[in-house]
């Protein structure tokens, strides 16, 4: 008989996977189609800590190509260095004549050549490039095999990177790329579940597709834990930033974050209008209606009461720039 590992702590109890138990969730028969009757365990918070550990570190977030990033960002920027360090990189050179040949840049000819890719995407899209090459792959890898629309979601975590420096641009003019970041990984809470927890993982989804509770109290309630906490634990034991760390932590609740609000207010309004306009799949299947986003708390975070007219202008500008995101997404991912 297969015993499932996540027993209660200190029960010193394994429990058989065909046994119903108090506290498990199970899988058994539905609508006709069986499926391996299983049960699981919520993990209590040490439980969850030690299994993280195990969890791989995304280099991607900490040296995003810092020699390109630097070239970028250096007062003279020469097309032929920025394409050769490009070049270098496969994956990179891949998703740059993909995004430059979509529908979205309308051009009438094919481009096949890296420099001339560079010339017409630009400085920043080229830096968005550079950091969402590395982190899908390590996101990809980190995922491994679990059953979920990957695609999709990597399509969903760069719609609210992109959508959260348009927020933040109608406020603030960015000084780097952190907002950028935090829109990127917000939902690595979701990967790290499928990396350590992919039992748990495949229960909260099948539950979620049957009910009609919110993603977050679901995964509470199998495994003991919500994806923002645990992307939030997780990016804290790899020692990234604070930010990025409030950022997976609240941006549910940007009306609990500390001193990043503004940042994480930012990211939980990008996330809204991604799974407002229904593009790409988060994994969160709670409609978002135009009075959710327009009427949000976290505008007035970002735009207290005496700024009216500017949070009309950002949401008027969020909106154009949404229409315009699906075929800027095709091109990327």
């Amino acid at each position: 008989m297969t015993f499932f590992e996540g027993s209660p702590e200190g029960s010193g109890k394994k429990y058989p996977v065909n046994h119903w138990h108090p506290g498990s969730i199970r899988l058994g028969m539905t609508t006709g189609t069986a499926m391996a009757s299983d049960s699981v365990v919520p993990l209590t918070r040490s439980q969850i800590e030690r299994r993280l550990q195990d969890c791989p570190r995304l280099p991607s977030l900490s040296t995003i190509n810092s020699a390109l990033r630097e070239l970028l960002n250096a007062d003279q920027r020469y097309t032929s260095q920025v394409a050769e360090i490009i070049r270098r990189d496969p994956s990179l050179t891949a998703r740059l004549l993909r995004l430059v040949n979509s529908v979205y840049y309308g051009l009438t000819s094919p481009v096949n050549s890296i420099e001339e890719a560079v010339f017409y995407l630009g400085v920043r899209q080229i830096r968005q490039l550079v950091m969402v090459t590395p982190v899908i792959e390590d996101f990809t890898r980190l995922a491994g095999h679990t059953a979920f629309p990957w695609r999709e979601f990597w399509q969903h975590c760069i719609g609210t990177a992109i959508l959260a420096r348009e927020v933040l641009t109608a406020q603030q003019t960015p000084a780097d790329e952190v907002d950028y970041v935090s829109g990127l990984v917000h939902d690595v809470g979701k990967i790290a579940m499928a990396a350590a927890f992919p039992r748990h993982f495949e229960i909260i989804h099948h539950q979620r597709d049957q009910r009609t509770q919110d993603l977050l109290s679901i995964e509470t309630e199998v495994l003991g834990i919500d994806h923002a906490e645990l992307g939030a634990l997780y990016l804290q034991s790899h020692h990234l930033p604070d930010v990025l760390v409030e950022v997976a932590r609240f941006h549910h609740q940007p009306e609990r974050a500390g001193h990043h609000a503004p940042m994480v207010a930012a990211v939980h309004l990008a996330d809204l209008l991604v799974r407002h306009a229904r593009i790409g799949n988060s994994g969160n299947q709670t409609p978002v209606s135009d009075e959710d986003w327009l009427n949000d708390n976290a505008w007035d975070i970002l735009f207290p009461q005496k700024f009216e007219a500017e949070k009309m202008i950002a949401r008027a500008t969020v909106q154009r720039s949404l229409e315009r995101l699906p075929t800027i997404l095709e091109g990327l991912v």
